[in-house]
């Protein structure tokens, strides 16, 4: 080989079309992604929960330029073997935008973003940066499904604690009472933006300062656990506080500030010990090579390979990723924008008819239905009340399955829900498993206490499970048939004698049909 072809064949030249083509990739899927995109970026201005992903970026930028010296090393080939990846990414995206689930949609686009880089610069270059672009899927919304269980694991050790201190406590699901005052476990005492924020700079640091798998992945648990037993001891000192003090201090958005002010101690008191146990990072570059012959001449081959062999590994990539895009694209063509007229019938089988009053004031806290009915009726078997939230055109800010939608607010006074399980109805066309909460309402008199049956209508299919609801919304659109579906609340009051589950089951055996029937009828209204 010449020493003129030797100089041509630079790490400039070498990596200026790899380069190109990633960039374009990266800008076909931000146009075609764009949405999705910038319901990340409104994610993180939005919430408090995910405002440490606006970082992400930056330092992803940065932990790359850090291993520049190695990256100059490396040869940039195209592997066509992460089209596979690209695909199970790209369906996922479909299936999240179709079923309205922002999460999946965010991490399908996150994944395709990601892979992208070793479809185009190869294996040999993911393997210098692996730990940079793992640190890109914190920037996908990902958590809000723990806050209901971390919610009820902090209710219960502040109450544990709250009793091994010799304080009486008095509870009821979330909310509890100590002689000095009440107080409830709201979203903000979930700790998820702690746990949240922990995880992603202990990850940072155990890439940083640790060289073995063994203490990075040791380091991560602890970020992980710390935050959650950290907001367990927060939330009991602030109760404790509050009621030393009579209630003078930690009881109003002071609390909030004690919070962030334990956590950042416990923070940095993690990376002290942490950094105890550092290791050094070897010199880049540094590794041992052979340094003989053959060495010598597999980079230049490597150099000298045309990259033009990228081209069909390219464009299959780009096809694969548009062709969901422009599924969805031809899917809400034939959305409609017709209005949803929904009511319950006055009169039912079996005797069943409506009455007033209302059986309770009660009403389930769910947000964006295009339509909602309540109705009472009265029977043979006494009373129930039906609760129907109706669904059409779903978007990220309504839709029928999401973590916000509940039977019970956090900051409601007036409803506590002090137990919950799952029950199985027979029916005459097959078992059906619903949801149950018991609701006590607050008061010191006698107070009533509600038995709620809760599941979803998805089409004509009736489940109470909500990746069952959404796959059956997933199908439905892909067979054109919009994403018609309401959550349906059957509710009866608790009674002396324990025959309330008794009365749901004959109202439902009895009264199901007609209310699909109904529910159908509105469907086929959008046509």
């Amino acid at each position: 080989m010449t020493s003129h072809a030797l100089k041509s064949a630079t790490p400039a030249s070498t990596w200026r079309n790899p380069v190109a083509l990633l960039i374009i990739v990266w800008a076909v899927l931000g146009a075609a992604y764009h949405e999705t995109a910038a319901a990340m970026f409104a994610t993180w201005m939005r919430s408090d929960t995910y405002a440490h992903a606006v970082l992400v970026p930056p330092i992803v930028l940065w932990l790359v330029w850090r291993r520049r010296a190695a990256l100059l090393q490396t040869h940039p080939r195209p592997w066509p073997l992460m089209l596979l990846p690209i695909t199970a990414a790209a369906l996922l995206w479909l299936v999240g935008d179709l079923v309205v689930a922002n999460s999946a949609a965010q991490l399908a686009f996150t994944a395709m973003v990601v892979l992208a880089v070793p479809l185009v610069l190869g294996r040999q270059l993911t393997t210098e940066i692996l730990f940079p672009l793992a640190f890109s899927f914190f920037a996908v919304s990902l958590g809000d499904s723990l806050t209901p269980q971390l919610m009820q694991w902090t209710a219960d050790f502040t109450v544990a604690a709250l009793r091994a201190s010799g304080v009486p406590v008095y509870r009821e699901g979330l909310q509890f009472v100590i002689p000095s005052g009440s107080w409830s476990v709201v979203e903000a005492c979930s700790g998820i933006r702690y746990l949240m924020a922990s995880f992603m700079v202990g990850s940072l640091f155990a890439y940083l300062n640790y060289q073995s798998t063994y203490r990075r992945v040791v380091f991560m648990a602890v970020s992980i656990a710390m935050p959650i037993v950290a907001n367990w001891v927060r939330a009991y000192i602030i109760v404790m506080l509050g009621h030393l003090s009579n209630n003078e201090i930690a009881t109003g958005a002071d609390h909030l500030v004690y919070g962030w002010v334990f956590f950042g101690i416990v923070i940095m008191a993690m990376f002290f010990i942490g950094a105890r146990w550092s290791e050094p990072e070897p010199v880049p570059g540094a590794s041992p090579r052979s340094t003989g012959p053959a060495a010598a001449t597999a980079p230049i081959q490597a150099m000298q390979t045309p990259y033009a062999a990228a081209w069909p590994a390219l464009l299959i990539g780009l096809v694969i990723v548009l062709a969901p895009r422009a599924v969805t694209l031809r899917l809400n063509e034939q959305a409609t924008n017709a209005a949803v007229a929904l009511s319950l019938p006055p009169v039912l089988a079996n005797g069943w008819a409506a009455s007033e009053p209302a059986l309770s004031d009660w009403r389930p806290k769910f947000s964006g239905g295009s339509a909602q009915a309540t109705q009472t009726y009265s029977g043979p078997a006494g009373r129930i009340a039906v609760h129907v939230i109706y669904y059409r055109n779903q978007d990220e800010t309504r839709k029928l399955v999401t973590s916000t939608n509940v039977l019970v607010g956090s900051d409601d006074r007036q409803w506590n829900p002090i137990r919950q399980g799952s029950a199985v109805v027979n029916l005459p066309g097959g078992d059906l498993s619903v949801r149950t909460a018991d609701l006590l309402a607050a008061g010191n008199a006698e107070r009533a206490q509600l038995k709620v049956w809760q599941f979803y209508w998805v089409g004509g299919q009736l489940t109470s499970s909500d990746v069952a609801a959404k796959l059956y919304s997933a199908w439905q659109r892909l067979g054109g048939q919009g994403d018609e579906s309401a959550a349906i609340m059957v509710v009866a009051l608790e009674g002396p004698t324990p025959d309330v589950e008794q009365r749901l089951s004959a109202f439902l055996r009895a009264n199901l049909g007609a209310l699909s029937q109904r529910l159908q009828a509105v469907s086929h209204s959008r046509r």
